[in-house]
This record gives C-alpha cells, sequence and structure tokens, in this order.
C-alpha cells in the first residue's frame, strides 16, 4: 500500500510517500481501507518529536516509533479481528487509528464508530479528536449545565467549531471569541454572542462565565481568570508549554466516540482546520 513515512522526527518536509506492507491487526482490532485522514495539532507534535517529554511517552526516542503519521480516520472497514463484534467489512466508520495517512490504517474496535450517513469521509475525518477534545473539555471538566454562561475562545478553530455546537446543545448560552473574517462563521454554528477579538478584549468587559474554554491562551492567566465567575472553571486547551511541556498539559486520551458523534453528527457542516 502507499503511504506517508517519516524516518526522523522534523518539519513536514521530512514526510515521503512510499509504498509499504499493509498493516497486521489485532485480534480486537478493525483494518480499515482510509478514504480520508484529519489534521490536528498532535499530529504536528508527533511528528517533530516536540515537546521533548513525548518522546518520553512512547512516540520515540531518536526517531518515531510509528513511521507513518496520523490519528483521524473515515473510511470502510475492510477486515476484523477474532474478537471484533461490533464492525463487518464494508461498515463505514470514523475515528482514530494507528498510522492513517496511508490507504490502510489499523484501529482498535472502541476507537471506532459508525460513520454518520449524513456526513462525507472529508467530514467524518475532522471530528475524532477535536470534537472528542471539545467534548471532555465542556461535559467531564467543565460539566456544563443548562442556563450557564459559557466562554470559547478560538471560537472558529476545530475544537472551538465542535465547542460552540456541543456548548449549546448543553443548554448553555454561548459567546465564541474569533477573528473578524470568523464573526460570521461562529454565529451560523449556534454562537448567542461573538467577540472579534481585533476590537474587544473579553477581558475587559464586565461580562463573567461560568466555563471558559481557551483554545488559544494568548491573554494572561489572570486577566482570563477576571473574566470568570466566584465559581468558574477555566480550561486551557491551547496546547502551548514550549519544547519541555507542550501539549502534556492536556487530556487527548480519546474515549465515549459515539456520544460525540451522536452529538455532533447532524451539525458538521465542513472539514475545518484546527
Amino acid at each position: 500500500m502507499k503511504a506517508i513515512v517519516q524516518d526522523k522526527f522534523g518539519p513536514a518536509d521530512g514526510l515521503e510517500l512510499r509504498d509499504i506492507e499493509t498493516p497486521e491487526i489485532g485480534a480486537t482490532e478493525v483494518l480499515v481501507r482510509v478514504h480520508a485522514a484529519g489534521v490536528d495539532r498532535g499530529v504536528w507534535h508527533v511528528m517533530t518529536g516536540l515537546p521533548y517529554p513525548i518522546r518520553l511517552a512512547g512516540y520515540g526516542f531518536r526517531a518515531p516509533k510509528q513511521g507513518v503519521p496520523g490519528t483521524d480516520l473515515a473510511g470502510v472497514v475492510t477486515a476484523v479481528g477474532a474478537d471484533v463484534t461490533r464492525f463487518a467489512p464494508g461498515d463505514e466508520v470514523l475515528g482514530t487509528g494507528i498510522g492513517t495517512y496511508a490507504e490502510y490504517a489499523r484501529a482498535r474496535e472502541d476507537q471506532l464508530a459508525a460513520k454518520p450517513s449524513a456526513l462525507s469521509f472529508e467530514q467524518a475525518a475532522a471530528l475524532p479528536v477535536s470534537g472528542v477534545t471539545a467534548l471532555q473539555a465542556l461535559r467531564d471538566r467543565g460539566a456544563v449545565q443548562p442556563g450557564q454562561h459559557v466562554l470559547v475562545i478560538g471560537a472558529s478553530g476545530g475544537v472551538g467549531t465542535f465547542a460552540v455546537q456541543l456548548a449549546k446543545a448543553f443548554g448553555a448560552e454561548v459567546t465564541g471569541v474569533c477573528s473578524t473574517t470568523k464573526v460570521d462563521l461562529v454565529r451560523s454554528l449556534g454562537a448567542d454572542h461573538v467577540i472579534d477579538y481585533t476590537t474587544t478584549d473579553f477581558t475587559s468587559t464586565d461580562r463573567r462565565y461560568d466555563v471558559i474554554l481557551d483554545n488559544v491562551e494568548a491573554q494572561p492567566l489572570a486577566a482570563v481568570r477576571r473574566a470568570l465567575t466566584p465559581t468558574g472553571t477555566l480550561i486551557p486547551n491551547s496546547g502551548r508549554g514550549g519544547r519541555w511541556l507542550g501539549p502534556l498539559v492536556r487530556d487527548r486520551k480519546v474515549f465515549s466516540l459515539e456520544e460525540a458523534v451522536h452529538k455532533l453528527s447532524g451539525r458538521c457542516a465542513a472539514s475545518l482546520p484546527r
């Protein structure tokens, strides 16, 4: 099969298109014919090997442990392991896999969900990591409740676009922060209010929020905290931290994919960059 391969950590110009062996699957894994693969910030971190602790976390020390990058995927099941019960060859799926920048990729059964028929493969491939990150942030970290005020900073990005929709689905009043050219997009996603950060500093207004999801972290922490209610929750999610910490401050474990798909499948209108 054809695949994108990297032999060492570094920038994207080190990636090469090659012919390699189709991966073998284990008893609880599924082989997927990849129709579309998503791109998120985590792919860049693994490709470059930065921040450095990511190498100690099992991604390889001097060179990538997994030569084919990519995590998000959408495609068609071509084979299943002996213990797989939820999928069969021919099923259309989305989820997270191993080495998805290839014609075929393997994935654990519990990391896949049935692809909604309303989504194209390209739209479906944009959902898993960014969509579940937004779900974890708002449901599990923020515990968003109906009637609460939620602020999504970076509302036009991959996580942000899903976060706006999820917060609305949870019954919150949602404010999105984005640039001038993305105001209409964020409003179309259901945001009740949109702040153009090029003209307005949300930390200087009198509005307070129960939950703030900060996908940018461009403002000082103390300033952002002033925009919270006394019992509010701030969820940093930019992955900043330089070469030594970077995204390790965030929780990127993927789970409850079925719920994410249920919440988002009727709302995904396009594959959006993170």
